[in-house]
């Protein structure tokens, strides 16, 4: 049997019926059972062909998580490119909010194994994506051609600063924020300019075109924000995943998007509301919210205060609704300290306890180790400070 050799020609190989056979039977493939596998496979297969096989469903396995079963297990993935991926949830919403502009065509540079690419073709959008490594952009002609999207979208591989957007209408940039390669030795980035491309270059680049969408890390100081750009923080499950400088939109809006519901707050320039005694209810805003700098907006809406000048914590007298934070009813307001905690969870039967923290050193670990929980009941304690004096609130969460 014949082998191959590099990387490019390997991938290749998996989109011939034989490599098909192989990942076909490889979907379900036990992490444990790998080395019987490939030793079972690669008496009738390429040994190349096999280890990129069982790599690809390895793969698959992993990103399922990002992009669901139905997509995962017949798309292809390079290892930086599942951990790079946009998460499924956000990047049809990117896509729709470009469809919603009126968009049709858009250059995708950085464009990685193609997620973003996909979402947007799915909205209608046809993309021009762009990526400099040529297994990275075979991988994602691939999953365009897997997903029935190749009339949608042209992959070119090239530098992404060497590459003409003529005939486009927007610009999504989404550029490595990650040092290393492949996996190892890598660490996050979080000067912009050490981005690649630099977000100066891709900010330059956004000018050019009536709208455009760079994606930066959520941490981004809101004075490195350029003034003509609207920046958006995105949330998934309460977790945030990313933040968008759009171009085009809403200069020097501030907004907060809560997926999957798809909820979004806009709003800005607030002054915080004076701190004031805990409340019946604390409000815990959505990390998206508080990225975005929108706490005041949140505690306007449940006509609330402020636990301490630096705490996230919104704190009412009232119970109202609101899709921006989780709602708890406070039963304890307590100075900190283990020993009276510990009497108090014993004293109502404790055993499940969430702890959640902002402003305080303590882990929740240390301090679930130190309580000894007992029994059917379940708390939330909040480990925080009240007009800058460390406390704990008890309490529970409410389905409003």
């Amino acid at each position: 049997m014949s082998t191959t050799t590099g990387p490019v020609e390997t991938f290749h190989a998996l989109l011939t019926d034989e490599g098909q056979a192989l990942l076909s039977a490889l979907r379900d493939l036990d992490p444990h059972q790998e080395l019987a596998a490939a030793t079972r496979l690669r008496r009738d297969h390429p040994a190349d062909l096999v280890s990129a096989a069982i790599g690809q469903a390895r793969l698959r396995q992993r990103a399922v998580a990002k992009f669901g079963a139905d997509d995962a297990y017949r798309m292809y993935f390079t290892p930086d490119g599942v951990e790079q991926a946009t998460r499924a949830p956000v990047a049809p919403h990117r896509a729709r909010r470009f469809a919603a502009l009126g968009v049709r065509r858009l250059a995708d540079l950085c464009c990685g194994i193609g997620g973003d690419a996909l979402a947007l073709a799915r909205a209608g959008v046809s993309v021009l994506a762009v990526d400099r490594s040529p297994l990275t952009c075979a991988v994602a002609r691939a999953n365009a051609a897997a997903l029935g999207l190749a009339e949608l979208i042209e992959v070119r591989c090239a530098a992404v600063e060497d590459v003409s957007t003529a005939g486009c209408a927007a610009l999504f940039v989404d550029p490595a924020r990650r040092t290393g390669t492949g996996g190892g030795g890598r660490g996050r980035i979080f000067d912009p300019e050490a981005y690649s491309p630099p977000l100066s270059w891709a900010v330059a680049a956004a000018r050019d075109l009536p709208y455009a969408a760079l994606k930066v890390a959520p941490g981004l100081p809101h004075e490195a924000i350029p003034a003509d750009a609207e920046a958006e923080w995105i949330s998934d499950g309460g977790e945030v995943k990313e933040a968008v400088l759009w171009f085009g939109t809403a200069p020097g809006a501030r907004r907060a998007t809560l997926l999957p519901a798809g909820a979004t707050l806009t709003g800005g320039g607030l002054p915080d509301p004076e701190p004031g005694p805990v409340g019946r209810w604390l409000y815990e805003p959505d990390g998206a919210v508080i990225r975005a700098h929108l706490v005041a907006d949140v505690a306007a809406r449940v006509d609330g205060r402020l636990i301490d000048p630096t705490i996230a914590y919104v704190t009412s007298d009232e119970l109202l609704p609101t899709e921006y934070a989780s709602a708890y009813e406070i039963t304890d307001v307590l100075p900190f300290n283990v020993k009276r905690l510990r009497a108090l969870l014993r004293e109502r039967e404790v055993g499940v306890l969430t702890v959640k923290k902002r402003g305080s050193a303590v882990t929740p670990e240390e301090l679930r180790k130190k309580v000894k929980l007992q029994g059917p009941a379940a708390a939330t304690v909040f480990l925080t400070r009240v007009a800058g004096a460390p406390m704990m609130l008890v309490g529970q969460p409410t389905d409003r």
